[in-house]
This record gives structure tokens, C-alpha cells and sequence, in this order.
């Protein structure tokens, strides 16, 4: 993996910019997106301005972005070997209550920003005949809870999830891997965007008894965006949310 140039929308906060710190540190190249700049600008000084990264501020809902995070990495690190499409919004909201902006809003960040920025990086890896595409999804696709209405965001990661298998078809033929993650439970801002004040009450739901850390899910970016063998999978990392509960 030493070298390989990685992009990775939503890197300013979070689990993206913990990706972002892990591959760095991994001698990677990699390019950090987010649609907020000054959120971009401070992640990257954080991260103590490696050389061996760059960032771009852009909506990934536009497609326009994901081609100029594709002629980013081309220009700064001549190839595009690795996409993780970590950006997107998740709030919960009664099914009820839910209007057609808010559908507009999931589809246009979670599913079309995935797909979008994907269809930027697959031209480049089907001319190297190499490349991972890793997307984040979620446990609640496939184990739902009654007292988390979201059915908007779960909607729009449940295509993502879907997508993820089709890619994994059409362009296996060129050696391009395309995998999902779903995150459990995982400490990061998120928790407290949707008024959740004590991420770790929500421990039960994990067989570990534990909620996740934001390191892990990058742990896990990185065996799949180095494994040649995997494709088409979803990779619960959840401490076993979808198997049982430890309540």
C-alpha cells in the first residue's frame, strides 16, 4: 500500500479524518474532502500538513467535485488507487414526519455523492486495471431498531449498500474491488449532531459491551483498501450490534 494515492470525502472530522490520519501515517498519498473549507483547512493542520496529502473543499452531491478530486490526485500524485466514500449526513426523524426535502437532502449527499465520486475514480482504475472503492454504510440496513426512527438516511444507505454489490459485478472483470463498511455505534461527532450526549450509554447495543473508536472503522478501510482477494462484501464492524445485544 506504501504510495498509493487515496481519496476520502467527508475527511474533515470524524471517522473520515481518522482514515485520513492512518493512511498518512502509512506512507500513503492522500486526498482529504470535505464540503466545509475552514473545517478542511483545520483538519489538515491538525494532521500537521503532510506532504504527502492535499485537500479539495467540495459538495460530492455535484459531480463536478469528484472530477476534481480525481485531477487532484492525478496532477499531485499521478494515480487514483483507492476511493472511500465516508461523507454523508444521518439523522434520526419519524417516519411520519419526514418531508420530501429530507429525502432530497440523504439522497443527494449519501447515495448521490457515493455514486457520483465513484463513477470520477472508476475511468482511472479501469486504465490501471487495479483499484478499492470502499463505501460506509450501516448496521441499521440489515438490524433495525423501533426506538431510532430514521428511515430517510437508513434509505439512502441501504442503496449504497446495494450499489456496492453491482459495482462489485460490473467491474470486477477490471480488478476493482468495491466493499462496504457499517459502522456500529462509533464515538465521534456524529453522536452529538443527532442529541445524543453520552455515546457510551448506548454500549448495550454491541455484544462488546462497548461502543466503537473511530480508529477501528480506519483499521478496517485499510486491510480492505490492501486486500486483492475481497469484493462485493459488507464488513459489519460493530462489535457484534447485528448478532445480538449485550443489554
Amino acid at each position: 500500500m506504501k504510495n498509493k494515492t487515496i481519496i476520502i470525502t467527508g475527511a474533515s472530522t470524524g471517522i473520515g479524518k481518522e482514515i485520513a490520519k492512518y493512511f498518512i501515517a502509512k506512507q500513503n498519498n492522500v486526498v482529504l474532502n470535505s464540503s466545509n473549507e475552514e473545517n478542511l483547512k483545520k483538519a489538515y493542520a491538525e494532521l500537521s500538513s503532510p506532504s504527502n496529502a492535499v485537500y479539495l473543499a467540495g459538495d460530492i452531491s455535484k459531480a463536478e467535485t469528484g472530477k476534481r478530486l480525481v485531477n487532484l490526485a492525478l496532477e499531485k500524485f499521478n494515480t487514483v488507487d483507492v476511493l472511500i466514500n465516508n461523507a454523508g449526513v444521518f439523522a434520526p426523524k419519524p417516519f411520519l414526519d419526514v418531508e420530501e426535502k429530507d429525502l432530497d437532502r440523504y439522497w443527494s449527499i449519501n447515495l448521490k455523492g457515493t455514486y457520483f465520486t465513484t463513477q470520477a475514480v472508476i475511468p482511472e482504475m479501469i486504465k490501471q486495471q487495479n483499484g478499492a472503492i470502499i463505501n460506509i454504510g450501516t448496521v441499521l440496513v440489515d438490524h433495525a431498531i423501533g426506538g431510532f426512527p430514521a428511515t430517510a438516511p437508513i434509505s439512502s444507505k441501504g442503496a449504497i449498500h446495494s450499489l456496492t454489490r453491482q459495482l462489485a459485478a460490473e467491474f470486477g472483470k477490471n480488478n476493482i474491488k468495491v466493499n462496504t463498511i457499517a459502522p456500529g455505534i462509533i464515538r465521534s461527532p456524529l453522536q452529538g449532531k443527532m442529541g445524543i450526549e453520552d455515546a457510551d450509554s448506548l454500549a448495550g447495543l454491541h455484544l462488546l459491551n462497548r461502543i466503537g473508536e473511530a480508529h477501528e472503522i480506519a483499521e478496517a478501510a485499510y486491510y480492505l483498501a490492501s486486500s486483492e482477494f475481497i469484493t462485493g462484501e459488507t464488513i459489519n464492524v460493530a462489535g457484534g450490534h447485528t448478532i445480538g445485544h449485550a443489554l
